[in-house]
C-alpha cells in the first residue's frame, strides 16, 4: 500500500511539506513557528573525532527518530497488507481505513516531538499525563493533533478539554460523570479568547487530510470508551457489558463529543503472545464489544455520523501488528519509536 499521501500515519519518505532526513533544522522552542536555520554536523580535523555538539546530538538524535518511523511505518503498511488477504475475520467487516499511527510521547522531551513533527505533520502524538500534554501543547507548534490516553481523573476532565492547544481525542472515557465533564470543558473552550484562532490554526495545518482524520469535526471533541477487556483491577474502563450503555450517553447526552470508537490497553502476557497468526483475546473482545455498540445504536444503519462505524484503538509496541490482523484502525506506539523512557524525575521537558 502506498503511503506517500496517507494523512492517517507517519510517511515512509519525507512527506510533501515535512522535512527530508538530511535536512533538519534546528529546534528553537522558545518560538516553535519561528524560521528556522538547517543544521550541519562538524567534520573532523585532523583525523581527530569531531566535537559533541548541541547541533550534532540534536541531529544524531533527529536520525534515529525517523529511522524508528520509518521502520514503523513500513511495519504497519506490511501489516495492514497481510491482514487484507488473511482469513481472520470476514473481508465485509474489515476496515477500509488506513491504519493511524499515534506516537506516544510521555515522558520524551518537546524536541523529539519537534522533529517528528516537522518530519510529518500529519503525525499524531499521545500523552499519558495532562499536565505535561498541557505544558508542550504551548511550546510546540498549535498544528500538532494531541490525544490523550492516560488514566482520567474527574477532576481534571474540565483543565484537559478547555485548555490543552490543538487537542484532537481523548481516548480513555470510562464513565458518564467523566464524558460530561469533558463536554462541558469543551463547551467553555468555545467560549474562550483566542480558541476560535486556535481551531483556526489546526484545521489549516491539516487541509490536506480528508474523511475520519480531517483537523475539526464540526466543533466537536472526539472520544473513545475504553473498555476492561482483561478484567484486570489495574486496567481502567468499563466491562464490555456496560460499554452500550456509555456509548449510547455519549451521543444522546454529550452533544459537544464525537463518539470516535473504542479502546483498550490488553493484559501484558497476552500481548507478548500476539502475532499475526495468535490472536489476542484482548482485541477478540474489543471487536466484539464494537459490533454489539454498533449494532444496538443503529450506528451502521445509515447513520451519516457514523460513517464506517466506530474505530478500534488497540495496539502497543509490542503488538500493533497483531492488533491490525484483528482490525485495529489506531495503533499507539511509543518506545519503538522514542526509545526507552526515562524514569518520571529524570524527564526532561525540552
Amino acid at each position: 500500500m502506498d503511503t506517500s499521501n496517507n494523512p492517517y500515519g507517519p510517511h515512509t519518505s519525507s512527506p510533501k511539506g515535512g522535512t527530508s532526513l538530511h535536512e533538519y533544522p534546528k529546534i528553537n522552542l522558545q518560538n516553535s513557528n519561528a524560521m528556522t536555520t538547517p543544521m550541519t554536523t562538524p567534520q573532523p580535523t585532523n583525523a581527530q573525532p569531531p566535537i559533541a555538539t548541541p547541533e550534532s546530538e540534536m541531529s544524531l538524535r533527529a536520525t534515529t527518530l525517523v529511522t524508528n518511523l520509518s521502520a514503523v511505518t513500513a511495519r504497519i503498511t506490511s501489516a495492514s497488507a497481510s491482514a487484507n488477504v488473511s482469513q481472520t475475520w470476514p473481508q465485509a467487516q474489515r476496515p477500509q481505513c488506513p491504519v493511524r499511527l499515534v506516537a506516544v510521547s510521555k515522558l520524551k522531551p518537546a524536541s523529539d516531538i519537534q522533529i517528528l513533527h516537522q518530519y510529518n505533520p500529519a503525525l499524531h502524538f499521545g500523552e499519558n499525563y495532562l499536565q505535561e500534554l498541557l505544558e508542550k501543547s504551548k511550546i510546540l507548534p498549535p498544528g500538532i493533533r494531541w490525544h490523550f490516553i492516560g488514566g482520567l481523573q474527574s477532576n481534571k476532565c474540565v483543565t484537559l478539554a478547555r485548555d490543552v492547544r490543538g487537542l484532537w481525542a481523548v481516548e480513555s472515557v470510562d464513565s458518564e460523570k467523566k464524558a460530561s465533564l469533558l463536554d462541558r470543558g469543551w463547551g467553555e473552550r468555545s467560549t474562550q479568547a483566542g480558541v476560535g484562532e486556535d481551531a483556526a490554526t489546526t484545521t489549516a495545518a491539516a487541509s490536506a487530510s480528508e474523511g475520519r482524520d480531517a483537523g475539526a469535526d464540526g466543533d466537536r471533541l472526539r472520544v473513545f470508551v475504553q473498555v476492561n477487556t482483561s478484567g484486570e483491577d489495574s486496567k481502567s474502563g468499563v466491562e464490555p457489558a456496560e460499554a452500550v450503555r456509555l456509548c449510547r450517553y455519549i451521543r444522546e447526552q454529550c452533544p459537544r463529543l464525537k463518539l470516535q470508537g473504542l479502546m483498550t490497553i490488553g493484559a501484558i502476557a497476552r500481548s507478548r503472545a500476539t502475532t499475526m497468526e495468535n490472536k489476542n483475546e484482548d482485541f477478540l473482545c474489543l471487536r466484539e464489544t464494537k459490533e454489539r455498540v454498533e449494532k444496538e445504536l443503529g450506528l451502521l444503519e445509515g447513520d451519516e455520523e457514523a460513517g464506517e462505524g466506530l474505530e478500534l484503538s488497540m495496539g502497543m509496541s509490542g503488538d500493533f501488528e497483531g492488533a491490525i490482523a484483528m482490525g485495529s484502525t489506531q495503533v499507539r506506539v511509543g518506545s519503538t519509536i522514542f526509545g526507552a523512557r526515562p524514569p518520571k524525575g529524570e524527564v526532561k521537558m525540552v
